[in-house]
């Protein structure tokens, strides 16, 4: 009995070679042919798939809306404090230049200003 399932699955494996082992008569036909074929399958493939899509029930979609809402918020204070914080810093920063400039003018400080004046353009 074990020699026929055996047997049977030699038969079901050379069918399935023989059957991979088939080419078209003229692969090279018709590009319309093909590009009509082609379509074909894709729209079945697309069906199929839209098929397998699963809907979230209501109370999923809003746990998971309320989740990245309080992320969103979450990222918009700690990029609000960081902007504050390079603002404030900044601040500090002109107003040393400009008490510098203001006691000493040598190439260095006016250098110094020019720096921290296109430094503070290009932040904001």
């Amino acid at each position: 009995m074990a020699k026929k399932e055996v047997s049977q699955a030699a038969e079901k494996v050379a069918a399935a070679e023989k059957k991979k082992d088939k080419k078209p008569a003229n692969p090279n036909g018709n590009i319309f042919v093909r590009a009509g074929k082609a379509i074909k399958k894709f729209c079945k493939d697309i069906k199929g798939e839209i098929k397998k899509i699963v809907w979230p029930d209501r109370n999923t979609v809003l746990k998971s809306t309320g989740v990245v809402l309080v992320a969103v918020a979450i990222c918009a204070v700690v990029i609000f404090g960081v902007d504050q914080l390079l603002a404030w810093l900044l601040s500090l920063l002109e107003r040393a230049a400009q008490s510098i400039g203001d006691s000493d003018t040598t190439a260095a400080t006016t250098a110094a200003n020019a720096g921290i004046i296109a430094l503070s353009k290009f932040l904001g």
